[in-house]
């Protein structure tokens, strides 16, 4: 169902599709680099132009809510890595427990 998805047309659509994929965003590597150009599109300031980029963005958002993740529950007994980036445009990090995924999360800073 998630890849019949059709790209969106409006900012309604877009939001719909964020509010679904966003729920997952967890389960997703770098979550909020690959919505960063479909949220662009739903600010007030910004007029509706769908780009490659957003394109791209949205298919990949998609295959990747379709793909199942592999993470690991986590063992309470066990020590914990958190990996972290930053940047202008926004922060993410990996919780990690014996070399494997845990969580993934990720976050836009308001530019």
């Amino acid at each position: 169902m998630v890849m019949d998805w059709n790209s969106p047309k409006s900012v309604t659509e877009i939001r719909s599709f964020l509010g679904l994929a966003g729920y997952y965003r967890k389960f997703i590597e770098g979550f909020s680099k690959l919505a960063l150009p479909l949220t662009m599109l739903t600010r007030k300031d910004k007029a509706f132009v769908w780009t490659t980029k957003c394109e791209e963005n949205f298919q990949e958002l998609k295959k990747r809510l379709t793909t199942a993740p592999v993470l690991i529950l986590p063992d309470p007994k066990e020590n914990y890595n958190v990996y972290c980036d930053a940047s202008k445009q926004g922060l993410g990090c990996v919780l990690m427990q014996q070399g494997k995924v845990v969580a993934y999360a990720s976050r836009q800073l308001k530019m």
